[in-house]
């Protein structure tokens, strides 16, 4: 695990789009996995500008969802879908057929589960996934007491979830499962990188990346994997005690 602490939200962001950059420049056909939410807004947003100046292409790479909120699709704001096509997909020359998603509207959860998983091990697995941390330590909707060898799967939301999730709905929405990527995909990608922005991050942060690994906290996973690379900014790496794995970034 590497962790590198940029001196700002905006540093963060271009850095991990610049992984994903380079992770394309080395494999155009390189299957990625993005999250939803806040904090990759940013690294959206420049990977939209690298597109539009021809600094990176996107034409023969495949995205998967990381998760959804069941009983959801791209049509309901707030959904993860509806977010990634508004900040991204709809912005970038891409097509249809390389993006694919949990369909979180089926009744099929097992099955649909099992074509996701089956998509990804037929891409020999994901070459770039990229997580934020939740509140309460989750990746995807891998919520705590996670097993940390599972694949994709329907996930019971944690009530921290449910309480921070309505910050994406206009109104108040009843918020109970989620179908997600598995923390077994993260242990197996090629390159697994979370980033962390805010003041807010930096207790669950230092929890994660420094306290027990125990599925009480399931980014604490990301101890156990040498290709883990953590970005953050200073404001997320405040309660973090100083490390040989930590590199502060001064760009």
């Amino acid at each position: 695990m590497k962790i590198s602490i940029y001196n700002n939200y905006e540093e963060m962001s271009t850095a991990a789009a610049d992984l994903v950059v380079a992770q394309l420049a080395a494999k155009p056909t390189s299957l990625l996995c993005f999250p939803s939410g806040e904090t990759p807004t940013g690294m959206l947003k420049q990977l939209v500008q690298y597109a539009g100046e021809g600094k990176t292409d996107f034409s023969f790479c495949y995205f998967v969802g990381l998760d959804e909120w069941l009983g959801m699709n791209e049509n309901k704001e707030g959904s993860c879908k509806h977010y990634m096509y508004t900040h991204f997909f709809d912005l970038i020359a891409i097509r249809p057929e390389q993006i694919v998603f949990f369909d979180a509207l089926t009744t099929a959860v097992d099955q649909e589960c099992a074509r996701i998983n089956d998509f990804i091990s037929g891409h020999q697995g994901l070459d770039l996934m990229i997580v934020g941390i939740g509140m309460n330590g989750h990746l995807g909707l891998n919520e705590p007491g996670t097993d940390f060898d599972t694949y994709a799967h329907r996930s019971a939301l944690d009530q921290v979830t449910v309480n921070v999730g309505q910050k994406y709905f206009k109104n108040n929405t009843v918020l109970k499962e989620g179908i997600t990527l598995g923390l077994r995909h993260l242990k197996e990608a090629k390159q697994a990188v979370l980033i962390a922005s805010g003041t807010k991050k930096a207790p669950i942060v230092a929890a994660a990346l420094q306290g027990e690994v125990s599925t009480d906290v399931p980014a604490s996973i990301l101890q156990d994997i040498p290709q883990a690379y953590i970005l953050m900014d200073q404001a997320a790496a405040s309660a973090l005690k100083e490390s040989p794995a930590i590199q502060r970034i001064d760009v």
